[in-house]
């Protein structure tokens, strides 16, 4: 290209600045992206690991919580998604009117359907909020996973990047335990990946009650009744922080309409309660930001 044609034409002029532009993002996006090598990666990696966000990530935005000391906080969450319930679980708590949080997998987001799913929980937020639960949810080799910690950090640092969720929170597959701000609780299994995640600036959230299926056909035990029973109790002070309690249940339990009129009648139980106020788990008190 002749440099005299470029100056002396506007219009050329403006696509020459534009490609260096888009050329330099892309060498800074390059730069970003961890690669690791060796174990002694692993600080590299904490360093630039990035909560990647929508361009209109201003929603995203930290702003101070006021708890009310005279209502109590219900997160209800749903592990494992994207997959058969997801929807159904979204949209229940729309038509009912409430928060909730998805703790999702990367690997269940292989596809275009299961891309579209999160990225649909992802921009529904402050409704919805997107939460991290692993990359591979352990191949279902708990022990294994768990004693491998570095392995098992890289899992959760590849979630947060594939999945493209916005926030610092984790849930352990198959394993309660809590690392915030002020308090962990762990179990030793788990401990040594908790404290890694912990230097790295991010929340674990574990759970106050659990909602439990069937196996093999993973459909709810417990009636929408007996588990609002539990969440009375844990209400009187059984939980981890008081006045918040941490519901946990799965998508896949609530794929047919009978189950899924099961979330609502339970979601319906506790709004008759008029203390119980259902947040994000975002909002949980004392996380890391």
């Amino acid at each position: 290209m002749n440099p005299k044609n470029v100056l002396g034409n506007p219009t050329k002029l403006l696509l020459l600045f534009f490609s260096i532009f888009i050329l330099s993002c892309i060498n800074n996006n390059a730069n970003n992206i961890p690669v690791l090598t060796s174990k002694n990666d692993s600080a590299k990696l904490k360093e630039s690991i990035k909560v990647i966000v929508d361009s209109n990530a201003i929603k995203f935005e930290r702003k101070p919580v006021n708890y009310d000391s005279n209502k109590t906080y219900i997160y209800l969450t749903f592990d494992d998604g994207p997959g058969h319930g997801t929807m159904n679980c979204l949209d229940v708590c729309k038509k009912e009117g409430i928060k909730a949080s998805f703790f999702m997998v990367g690997k269940h987001a292989n596809d275009s359907w299961g891309q579209q799913t999160v990225k649909t929980i992802r921009n529904a937020y402050p409704q919805f909020l997107l939460s991290n639960h692993s990359y591979t949810h352990t191949n279902e080799k708990y022990v294994y996973f768990y004693s491998h910690p570095l392995m098992a950090e890289q899992d959760f640092y590849k979630a947060q990047e594939s999945l493209n969720v916005p926030y610092k929170i984790i849930r352990l597959p198959g394993n309660n335990a809590w690392v915030t701000k002020d308090k962990i609780r762990t179990s030793k299994l788990v401990k040594p990946v908790c404290q890694k995640l912990n230097d790295a600036g991010f929340n674990v959230i574990g759970w106050d009650v659990e909602w439990n299926f069937t196996k093999g056909n993973s459909f709810p035990v417990q009636s929408p009744q007996q588990v609002a029973a539990q969440v009375k109790n844990a209400a009187s002070g059984q939980s981890f922080t008081k006045k918040h309690i941490v519901i946990l249940t799965h998508d896949r339990m609530f794929r047919t309409p009978e189950y899924a009129n099961w979330l609502s009648e339970f979601i319906k139980t506790l709004k008759q309660n008029s203390n119980f106020v259902f947040e994000t788990i975002d909002n949980y008190p004392n996380l890391k930001f």
